[in-house]
């Protein structure tokens, strides 16, 4: 049976994955916890969200399922989760590729899926045309023991501050990653004020953690004592939620003081991209009268590896 959108009677069955998903997104997760509890489930049936669930029938008479998303803004969308984790061989292909096929309905360039190196969908995912672009380890900060009397070394962003921002991003981040790193967020960003700009926190905040996201140049000094402050000074609103700290490889250099600072470490992980060809740009860019093969723009990234690994 072909994959079909999740339909109202098949709610009773969300019980039997609630608690054996595979998680593809790291900020999503973290910060509002499983996407199947009913809680969380009700942002599917708002209509102005992109948010797409899709089930699935496999060979093996298993029923599967998996959901994807696009953020207002973004050019890229987010496999977000599947399930069940017992099931997930080269049967989910077709729901990828379903998942997939929506996306570029809402018109994404790119789509992204964050899991760990040892997954059991690193293959499906790999035959499926993704490709590794990164690598990632996720930090919790919440367990170290900071002084109250922390200074505060950071700000709110402002508009003015996007073009800097920018900047910043196109200094650290590879080429490979720049269509989906995504720090232009001017109301939930933080700001070092003690640098000329080059030290930016994303903040992602949720109902079950704090998701942080940096961009630090290499040229700051004292970053130790800069992130303490972070944590104690401006996290609004932290209360007891824990706080997690995203390094992906370019910012590798971070790692070390972080160990330093007792955090704990979470597994490695590839961020892994599926670039999707768009009909419209092929429209525009092929001749009527052509008659060979031409080489697709959009095809899949062939390097596993990115600068600085």
């Amino acid at each position: 049976m072909s994959p079909r959108p999740l339909e109202l009677f098949d709610l009773p069955k969300l019980q039997q994955f609630r608690n054996a998903i595979i998680s593809l997104d790291c900020a999503q997760i973290l910060t509002r916890g499983n996407p199947l509890r009913a809680v969380n489930f009700l942002a599917h049936l708002n209509l102005t969200r992109r948010i797409y669930t899709a089930i699935h029938e496999s060979n093996s008479g298993e029923s599967l399922l998996g959901s994807i998303r696009q953020q207002e803004g973004e050019s890229f969308a987010r496999l977000t989760y599947l399930a069940p984790i017992s099931v997930l061989t080269a049967d989910v292909l077709p729901l990828i590729e379903h998942l997939i096929a929506h996306a570029k309905d809402w018109g994404a360039y790119l789509v992204v899926a964050e899991i760990e190196e040892d997954s059991p969908l690193f293959q499906p995912l790999r035959q499926g045309g993704f490709s590794v672009c990164s690598r990632q380890r996720v930090w919790d900060l919440s367990e170290i023991e900071l002084s109250e009397e922390s200074p505060s070394f950071w700000r709110r962003v402002k508009d003015a501050d996007r073009l800097a921002i920018q900047s910043l991003q196109r200094q650290l981040v590879p080429p490979l990653l720049q269509q989906v790193e995504n720090f232009e967020h001017p109301k939930r960003g933080l700001v070092c004020k003690n640098v000329e700009m080059l030290a930016y926190i994303d903040a992602l905040y949720g109902a079950r953690g704090i998701f942080l996201r940096p961009l630090i140049h290499p040229n700051v000094d004292d970053v130790q004592e800069k992130l303490a402050g972070l944590l104690v000074r401006n996290l609004a609103n932290r209360r007891q939620r824990p706080v997690y700290f995203c390094v992906r490889a370019y910012q590798a250099w971070v790692e070390p003081l972080l160990e330093e600072m007792e955090a704990s470490v979470g597994p490695r992980m590839v961020v892994m991209v599926k670039h999707l060809a768009s009909t419209q740009r092929a429209e525009k860019t092929i001749p009527r009268a052509a008659d060979a093969a031409w080489a697709n723009p959009a095809a899949p990234i062939q390097s596993s590896k990115i600068e600085g690994e």
